[in-house]
């Protein structure tokens, strides 16, 4: 009797372990806990170093960290790797900081949205929702078969390759493309 209480308290604690961990996947290796801020997360992703970077070169860092909600549609390294060579650089440099500040705002949008939510927005909204940004940018918010894209000012198209990861301040969806203001 002894042992089958163990047993089923184990499995208990290891299901929930197992139901927390669907809830909220690793990104970039690393596990995002539904507890700490977009930045406290976004530091321990492999996959999102120059993001890191880049909101610290903004001086983002306090402001992504403060209570929201965001949602902030991440582009992995990966993505800005696909710009232009030098862009990166170029925004990192201290002279570029307006630029790259209109640039990493127009990721964040000043909500907590999940992807049912935006699915449904899309859905209400005829298959295209427009999504505007802290930065003042408008985004176009589209299902392709069941991803969620996002199409910037300049017709440049992002997926969102892991959707829903909880923040204590709101969401992270990951991105394979940067988004861009229009010029």
């Amino acid at each position: 009797m002894f042992r089958t209480i163990i047993t089923a308290t184990a499995l208990a604690g290891f299901m929930a372990g197992a139901a927390q961990a669907q809830e909220n996947p690793m990104v970039g290796g690393a596990p995002m806990f539904a507890d700490k801020n977009i930045v406290e997360n976004a530091v321990n992703s492999a996959d999102h170093t120059t993001l890191v970077a880049a909101v610290q070169a903004a001086g983002l860092v306090e402001t992504l960290s403060g209570p929201g909600p965001f949602t902030v549609f991440a582009p992995t390294n990966a993505a800005f790797d696909n710009l232009a060579e030098g862009t990166v650089e170029d925004l990192l440099k201290p002279e570029n900081k307006d630029m790259l500040t209109k640039v990493l705002t127009c990721h964040v949008v000043a909500a907590d949205a999940m992807s049912d939510a935006i699915g449904q927005m899309i859905m209400d909204d005829n298959g295209n929702h427009p999504v505007e940004t802290v930065g003042g940018c408008v985004l176009q918010a589209q299902m392709d078969g069941d991803m969620i894209t996002l199409t910037d000012e300049r017709g440049r198209t992002a997926t969102v390759t892991i959707a829903d990861v909880k923040q204590s301040n709101g969401v992270i969806h990951v991105i394979d493309e940067v988004l861009l203001p229009a010029m």
